[in-house]
Formats: C-alpha cells, sequence, structure tokens
C-alpha cells in the first residue's frame, strides 16, 4: 500500500474491523458474561495469528523479538487487553457497543499527550482542536437535561449509568496508552508478530484476574455451544485478529495520535446496525454528538 496517508488508511480499516467485531462481542457478552467472551476472542485471535505467522513468517509465535520488544509490547498488552478491554467488555453489556465506542474515542487525547511525552510527537493546532470537538462530541451524547420535572429542567444528567461511562473510560485510557507503549516496542519489528505478543500479555493477565474470580466455569460454557463458539471465533478473527494487527500497521506509519483518531470514527459506524439490529433509538442530539467526535478525525488531514 502506497502514498502518503499509509498509516491513516490502515486505521481507517481497523474502524471498519473493531466495528463488526464489538457488534458481535456486545451480543455474546450479554449473554455469556463479560470476561468470558473476551479472554475467549484473545484465544482464538492468538490461535489464528499463530497460523499466520507460521505462513509468513515460518514461526509460530514471536520468539525472534528482541527482550525490549518484548517488554514493551506486553506492557502494552496489558494495559491494553488486560485492563483496558477488561473495562470495555464490561461497558458493552452495561451501556451497549454504540455509546462504549464513542466514549472510546477519547483514546486520541491519551495517546497524544503520552506520545508527545514519550515519543516526542508533536500535535499542530488543527489536530488540538480536533480532540477537543471529539470531547464535545461525546459529552454532548452522555449528558442530558433532566426532564423529570419543571424545577429541574434545566439541570443536567448522565443518560446513561455511571459505572458503564467509567468502564468505557477506562477501556479508552487503556487503548490510549496501549498504543503508545506499542510504538515504543514495535519498531521495525513484524505488525502481526507484535500482536502476538500484545495478546500472549492480555491472555495472562485476563487469567490471572479470572483465577482470582473463580470464574472458569463460566468461561468454558461458551464453548459448549457451537454456534457461540462459532460467533467467538468469528468476532476473533475480524475484531481481534485482523483489527489488532491493523491498528499498530497504523500506528507504525503515522503519528499515533492521528491512527487512534481516525480509529475512533466507529461512533457514527455503529448508528445504523444500532438501529436495525437492536432497535435503539438514538436520538438527533445523540447523531449531532457522534458526528462532532468523529468530525474531529477530518482537521487531522488537514
Amino acid at each position: 500500500m502506497a502514498g502518503a496517508f499509509k498509516g491513516e488508511i490502515y486505521a481507517l480499516i481497523t474502524a471498519f474491523l473493531w466495528v463488526f467485531g464489538a457488534l458481535i462481542f456486545e451480543m455474546l457478552g450479554k449473554r455469556e458474561g463479560a470476561d468470558s467472551i473476551n479472554i475467549l476472542r484473545l484465544i482464538f485471535a492468538l490461535i489464528f495469528l499463530s497460523i499466520f505467522t507460521s505462513i509468513t513468517l515460518h514461526n509460530p509465535l514471536p520468539v525472534d523479538a528482541s527482550k525490549e520488544t518484548w517488554g514493551w509490547l506486553f506492557l502494552s498488552g496489558i494495559i491494553g487487553f488486560a485492563i483496558g478491554d477488561l473495562f470495555l467488555f464490561k461497558a458493552f453489556v452495561l451501556i451497549g457497543a454504540r455509546i462504549s465506542m464513542l466514549i472510546m474515542s477519547l483514546a486520541p487525547p491519551v495517546a497524544a499527550f503520552l506520545g508527545r511525552i514519550l515519543l516526542g510527537e508533536k500535535l499542530s493546532e488543527y489536530q488540538f482542536w480536533g480532540i477537543v470537538i471529539t470531547l464535545i462530541g461525546v459529552i454532548l451524547v452522555v449528558i442530558q437535561k433532566d426532564s423529570s420535572s419543571d424545577e429541574n429542567k434545566n439541570l443536567k444528567k448522565l443518560k446513561y449509568p455511571l459505572i458503564g461511562i467509567l468502564f468505557a473510560l477506562g477501556g479508552a485510557i487503556g487503548q490510549g496508552t496501549g498504543l503508545v507503549f506499542s510504538k515504543l516496542g514495535m519498531g521495525d519489528y513484524d505488525a502481526f508478530a507484535a500482536s502476538q505478543i500484545r495478546i500472549i500479555a492480555g491472555i495472562t493477565g485476563l487469567a490471572l484476574f479470572i483465577t482470582f474470580d473463580r470464574g472458569w466455569k463460566k468461561v468454558i460454557k461458551p464453548l459448549k455451544n457451537k454456534k457461540t463458539t462459532g460467533l467467538i471465533a468469528i468476532g476473533a478473527f475480524f475484531g481481534s485478529f485482523l483489527g489488532i494487527s491493523f491498528s499498530l500497521l497504523a500506528i507504525k506509519y503515522t503519528n499515533t495520535g492521528v491512527a487512534s483518531t481516525i480509529m475512533a470514527i466507529q461512533p457514527i459506524l455503529l448508528i445504523p446496525p444500532a438501529i436495525i439490529i437492536f432497535k435503539e433509538k438514538v436520538t438527533i442530539v445523540e447523531i449531532i454528538g457522534a458526528v462532532s467526535a468523529v468530525g474531529g478525525v477530518t482537521l487531522f488531514f488537514v
């Protein structure tokens, strides 16, 4: 893939892949439990990646990576998957994929801030305002007027459960931070092999959490249903195997803040399936908020 916007195009592909995965994982998470679906999709993704790297790199596991590469990418996987996605999948269950991914659009400010500190990356004035517009869009969606009484009609309140919003915010912080550490560790290393390291870290962290929580019976349960297992595999293939790998390709070829902002267009992409599949009532204000949040993306190309 040639052109000045190579990384940006990879980021756009990532957004579509993550939307598809988010829809599947929201449905399965509500039915089978967030923690179970989260670790199972990572296990499936690792299997897919191992098959792919066996063919393309003649190496099923990233044993050729340096200690430094392993260290940064493992840390990225712990923060991004074991912690960030742990929160995100719980948010899917509580407030749905559409609102969760809208709040996840706050990952760019996190990535941009850390990218500036750790990588010396600089944002232009247009890119800064892109982040501000994204933040305004999120606020428009999650906060509304209290219409319960005339006395409170001018007051504002959260439209969605606070705990769900906080979980999604935790996912945004985890994703933004994880992306920066990924760029620190990956360098010129293969993006798919780098994804393996991150996923291995995520599986390790989640396995420790599930063991502590005594939740392995819940993890095994979905595998007893062939249809559920198939859906997990499909979601893992597109959302995790391809999505995670393309996200690393994106940050390899462009600024971390730019890549993560483009990946954040998912809220708009999720509006049609939210209405058609999940029968959600999407208000005009929510559409304006989603468009505003994503509108900041265009400023990164100015």
